[in-house]
């Protein structure tokens, strides 16, 4: 327990001097979209291919248990839709996200600090903390909803994809269950957790990789605990937003 809020305590005071002012704006927003090169437009091609195939493997769930002949098979496009919007193209893409991202920023900013380039940069009066992990949240807070976005639109299109292919429903009752009661605020409610879920993703994967040491063990450690800290903060996460959104 003690641990556990010492470790904390650290995260926050780490927080503090990361969203401190930067000392030059040119060279944040230099690696603001390098950052953004790295973490978000990388992460497209493994979030589309599971987008679509997720798409479809929901489709022919759901179309497998509609046995009624009472209940309409435009409930399979509505059920769909519904279930990639509400949790799966938010929390699941993060989750998958939490692995491949998380594991690159605290790999790379643990093998800094047991390289010593970090004390090398204190050393200068550069603020490291501020430098090396504020572009990285930002690009990854403000671009990654559209990621979001991208995997629910391709999660559809998996979808169509598979009722043409099966047959399992016509295509015309999938459409008209996308379009049946579709509540855009649900779009929303995921794009802002999917924001808040890269801020935890990266702050926690940063925290750390900026507090590894041990050598290369210690860089593996870091970004074991920072994958496992951070999955398991986004559920906390997604439980406290889900609550207050859609409660």
């Amino acid at each position: 327990m003690k641990n556990s809020l010492e470790l904390i305590g650290k995260y926050f005071l780490l927080m503090k001097i990361v969203f401190s002012k930067p000392e030059k704006w040119k060279l944040f927003w230099k690696q603001f979209f390098i950052d953004t090169e790295k973490l978000v437009i990388s992460s497209i091609p493994i979030i589309a291919v599971i987008s679509v195939f997720i798409g479809a493997v929901i489709v022919i769930q759901t179309a497998s248990n509609i046995e009624s002949p009472f209940i309409s098979k435009m409930y399979v496009g509505y059920m769909a839709r519904e279930s990639l919007a509400l949790e799966f193209c938010s929390t699941m893409i993060a989750l998958i996200l939490a692995g491949k991202v998380g594991s690159n920023i605290s790999s790379e900013i643990g093998s800094m600090r047991i390289t010593e380039q970090i004390d090398a940069m204190e050393m200068m009066g550069i603020n490291s903390a501020n430098y090396l992990i504020l572009p990285k949240i930002a690009a990854s807070t403000v671009f990654n909803p559209l990621l979001m976005v991208m995997s629910f639109i391709l999660g559809l299109l998996g979808g169509a994809i598979i009722v043409m292919i099966t047959g399992v429903v016509t295509l015309s009752q999938y459409q008209e269950g996308l379009q049946y009661s579709f509540r855009s605020y649900y779009i929303f409610y995921s794009m802002v957790k999917m924001s808040a879920f890269s801020f935890v993703i990266t702050s926690v994967s940063a925290f750390y990789g900026y507090n590894a040491s041990g050598g290369s063990l210690g860089v593996g450690r870091s970004s074991t605990n920072a994958i496992v800290v951070s999955s398991v903060s986004i559920l906390v996460v997604n439980l406290i937003i889900t609550q207050l959104m859609l409660n």
